[in-house]
């Protein structure tokens, strides 16, 4: 009797445990362009995304060790492969977007990733788009001008909206390869393989760049949560959701992302909301939602 009295309760839990996840998650993810913005300065692009893929792949090594046996040594060049594409780049342009720009001008561009993800499908593996998401596709780029238009205390910020929308059509590309040459394997040891052959690819570049002077400790713990939080424990989180409730349920975190970057960019930055960021943001998540629906 009392294990059919607490049915209900566990599915209530789950019921809002779900929407919970998501909105911790979105938040986490939001604030990497936070962490980007403090640190990209001090540390520079290339030796900050060092730290980061070095710390999140460290993070997820337990999962990669327990499946090890999945991962023979003809597989790594492909995982080294898809690290450069769907990390190591795409990080480096993020931070280098973050010394330029407003953080919320990253998390913005970042939303993209899902329409960029439907384009490389559709262009290089045969995947069908459909009429709703080639308009998608469209209201979604006309965002991404109205947003690279945009001033921010009167310096253009197109060239970081540029880097944001490179980074976010790697991811597209990275997600295809990763669901076409790594599907068997389990996710977060994927996450962990790429991230670590990211970081050895990354590391004589981050070497080279180090920069001489010290770099504050505010600087330090940003890159610090940038791998190990951002990173490693969001990968743990998100793989978590997808066995739970889907792939599809669980890539509604993308539209979190934009809304959690730009308001602790303003809470904590005191970085400014501009009408361009707010029309652009509209529409690139619009087209998100629109993409995501016709599905």
């Amino acid at each position: 009797m009392n294990s059919i009295a607490a049915q209900p309760l566990a599915e209530t839990a789950r019921g809002w445990l779900t929407p919970l996840e998501l909105g911790v998650l979105g938040a986490i993810w939001g604030a990497s362009f936070l962490f980007m913005r403090v640190a990209a300065g001090d540390f520079g692009a290339v030796p900050l995304v060092e730290a980061r893929l070095a710390l999140g792949s460290l993070v997820l090594l337990p999962f990669l060790w327990r499946a090890r046996a999945q991962f023979p040594l003809r597989l790594w060049p492909k995982l080294a492969l898809i690290g450069a594409i769907n990390s190591a780049l795409p990080f480096v342009l993020f931070a280098w977007a973050a010394q330029r720009a407003p953080a919320g001008i990253g998390a913005i561009a970042n939303a993209m990733t899902v329409l960029f993800t439907a384009l490389v499908g559709f262009l290089f593996f045969g995947e069908k788009i459909g009429a709703r998401r080639a308009f998608a596709l469209l209201v979604g780029f006309a965002g991404v001008v109205v947003l690279a238009s945009g001033k921010t205390a009167g310096a253009s910020i197109g060239w970081a909206v540029a880097a944001g929308v490179g980074a976010a059509f790697l991811y597209g590309v990275g997600i295809n390869l990763v669901r076409r040459h790594l599907g068997g394997l389990p996710p977060a040891a994927v996450a962990s393989a790429t991230l670590g052959s990211a970081a050895l690819l990354t590391l004589p570049f981050a070497l080279a760049q180090w920069p001489a002077r010290s770099i504050p400790a505010a600087s330090w713990f940003s890159a610090a949560m940038l791998g190990v939080l951002c990173t490693g424990f969001a990968f743990v989180m998100y793989y978590r959701l997808i066995a739970r409730i889907g792939a599809a349920r669980a890539s509604t975190v993308t539209y979190l992302i934009p809304v959690f970057g730009v308001a602790w960019a303003w809470l904590l930055l005191d970085e400014p909301l501009t009408l361009t960021m707010g029309v652009a943001g509209a529409m690139i998540l619009g087209s998100v939602a629109l993409s995501q629906r016709a599905k």
